[in-house]
C-alpha cells in the first residue's frame, strides 16, 4: 500500500504510562492510527527502538504537546535522533512555508508546521542514552534492556520486566529486525524468552535469502560508467544505506576491482548523510561487526 504506519504502542504498568516508540506515519494515509489514550503530559516514559522517523518522528510533537518525561534509547539511536529529528523539523518548516505561500494567494488560513527545529532540539534533552545489554532500572517495578537487532546503527529490541506486587512479567518489543550478513552492523541477537511479545512483522510472510554480492555488482557498474567517460550517480537513503555504499566502495578500492581509474573520487552530496557518517564512526566500537572493524 506504499504506506509506513508510525510505530507506537501504549502500555500502563506500575502506575506509569509508557510509549514503545513514537513514530510518524509516512506515505499514503491508508490506515488511520489510534490516538494515544492519555495526554502527552501524562506520559512518563518513551522506550525507543531505533532512530528511523517511522519510529521516532513524532517525539518533537509529543514534547510540543506537553511531554516532560524521559526517553530511553541506545547511545547510537540518541546520536542519530539528534540529526534526524532536526532534519525532519526542517522538512516540516519548509512544507509549512510552501503551503502558506499557496494559502496566502487563496485567502486560506495559515498552515502550522507539525513541529519546529526548536522543539526537535528541545526534546533531545529528555533522552537517556543506554548501552546494549545494560540492565536499566527505570523506576520501582520497571527494568529495561536493549538488545542489538541489526536493522540500523543503534537499533534494538527491548526486554521490559514489569513487577507489580509479587508478580513479574517480561514484555518484549521486537522493534524492526535486520537480516543476517548485512554490512557494517551486527547480525540480530536473539531474545530467549518472554511472557508477552509485541512483534514487528513487515517481512513476516517471507523467507530472506543470503544477500547478493553487492561489491562485485557495484564494481562492474563503476567500471562500465568510468570507461564510458561518465559519472555514476547513486540515490541513497542518507542514514544507513549511504554508509553501506561507502563501505562497499572502500572495499572495491582496497581490492582494486575497478582498473584504469586509480583513486577515482567519491562525493557525498547530502549534509544529513555526512552527519550520519560521522555518527556511525563515533559509534563503531559498540555497533560495528568484526568485518567492518577490520
Amino acid at each position: 500500500d506504499h504506506e509506513v504506519t508510525g510505530s507506537c504502542h501504549y502500555i500502563e504498568a506500575c502506575g506509569k504510562s509508557i510509549l514503545l516508540d513514537c513514530g510518524m506515519e509516512q506515505g499514503r494515509d491508508t490506515y488511520e492510527n489510534q490516538e494515544i489514550p492519555v495526554a502527552a503530559s501524562a506520559i512518563d516514559y518513551v522506550f525507543l527502538s531505533h532512530a528511523h522517523i517511522d519510529h521516532s518522528g513524532l517525539l518533537p510533537l509529543l514534547y510540543k504537546n506537553g511531554f516532560q518525561g524521559k526517553i530511553y534509547a541506545t547511545d547510537a539511536t540518541t546520536d542519530l535522533c539528534r540529526i534526524m529529528l532536526l532534519d525532519s523539523a526542517h522538512i516540516q518548516e519548509f512544507e509549512a512555508q510552501w503551503r502558506n505561500r499557496k494559502a496566502k494567494r487563496a485567502g486560506a488560513p495559515p498552515f502550522e508546521p507539525l513541529y519546529t527545529t526548536a522543539e526537535a532540539t528541545a526534546v533531545m534533552e529528555h533522552f537517556v542514552p543506554c548501552d546494549y545489554m545494560e540492565m536499566v532500572e527505570v523506576c520501582d517495578g520497571i527494568r529495561l534492556r536493549f538488545t542489538d537487532v541489526g536493522h540500523l546503527l543503534g537499533s534494538s529490541s527491548m526486554e521490559i520486566w514489569l513487577t507489580e506486587g509479587d508478580i513479574t512479567k517480561k514484555l518484549v518489543f521486537s522493534g524492526d529486525i535486520g537480516n543476517i550478513n548485512q554490512p557494517i552492523i551486527h547480525d540480530p541477537r536473539y531474545t530467549a524468552e518472554a511472557d508477552y511479545v509485541i512483534m514487528e512483522s513487515t517481512y513476516g510472510d517471507r523467507l530472506h535469502t543470503a544477500p547478493p554480492d553487492y561489491v562485485q555488482a557495484l564494481a562492474e557498474e563503476i567500471q562500465a560508467t568510468l570507461d564510458a567517460g561518465g559519472n555514476l550517480v547513486i540515490p541513497s537513503f542518507a542514514v544507513g544505506r549511504t554508509q553501506e555504499m561507502l563501505y562497499f566502495i572502500r572495499e572495491i578500492k582496497e581490492r582494486n576491482l575497478v582498473t584504469g581509474h586509480d583513486n577515482f573520487p567519491v562525493y557525498i552530496d547530502s549534509p544529513l548523510a555526512i552527519e550520519a557518517t560521522r555518527v556511525f564512526m563515533e559509534n563503531r566500537l559498540d555497533c560495528f561487526d568484526t568485518a567492518a572493524m577490520e
